[in-house]
């Protein structure tokens, strides 16, 4: 086991349980926050899963996924708009049990959990899919196209997966307010997707074929 790679992905996955912690039970005033819990939960315990495997079976991979560092001004700032919109997010859903403003019933929060479990199952399946599946719009060298498996459906499965997750975690944590904010995802991944595209049809051979071949982006007949 590569010991430096261990101690960088614990040190993020801490840092992450931490930071969200923070976030959400911090604003909400008390840790009698179960759809908080319920969320750390569903992302934590799996996220833990597959960093387990991908250390053991896919350590580059796993390093690809520790490296967030953009190169691209455009990308740069797609980054500051979704971290702030996360930041948002959580305050106000912590805000948002602490004042009672509007909280949505327990069914909702565990229908919630469902959808975003299908969401990190998919997401599982594309780490799966493409050994290439770096944080950054680059392309790395050898690297080759894929284009079977759920790329054969769309060509970014990975954000779709990314919008069932992020969008059903406000629902998850009650607060329809917070389901507002997050759908400020939507506009931030269709500019990062349109960015990405041109970098993939400048340096990776064939992926304009498969742009003719793979009609849609990111929700099968819709865009």
């Amino acid at each position: 086991m590569d010991a430096k790679l261990f101690t960088q992905a614990l040190v993020k996955y801490l840092s992450g349980l931490l930071l969200m912690g923070v976030l959400l039970f911090v604003p909400a005033g008390t840790f009698a926050y179960w759809q908080a819990w319920l969320l750390l939960g569903i992302l934590f315990i799996p996220m833990l899963v597959a960093g387990l495997i991908l250390m053991r079976k896919s350590p580059d991979l796993l390093r690809k996924r520790l490296n967030a560092k953009e190169e691209q001004a455009e990308q740069r700032t797609v980054i500051v708009l979704s971290g702030l919109m996360f930041l948002a997010a959580f305050i106000i859903a912590g805000l948002n049990v602490r004042f009672g403003w509007m909280v949505l019933p327990a069914w909702v929060s565990y229908g919630a959990a469902a959808v975003f479990l299908i969401g990190y199952g998919l997401y599982a399946e594309v780490l799966r899919e493409n050994a290439y599946l770096s944080r950054t719009v680059e392309v790395q060298e050898g690297q080759q196209l894929v284009d079977t498996g759920l790329y054969g459906i769309v060509r970014h499965p990975m954000y779709m997966s990314t919008v069932l997750l992020f969008l059903s975690m406000p629902l998850v944590l009650g607060s329809p307010i917070s389901f507002a904010v997050m759908l400020a995802y939507v506009p931030i991944i269709m500019a990062r997707i349109r960015n990405e595209e041109q970098v993939l049809e400048d340096g990776l051979e064939g992926y304009r074929e498969y742009e003719s071949r793979v009609r849609y982006r990111l929700i099968p007949h819709v865009w």
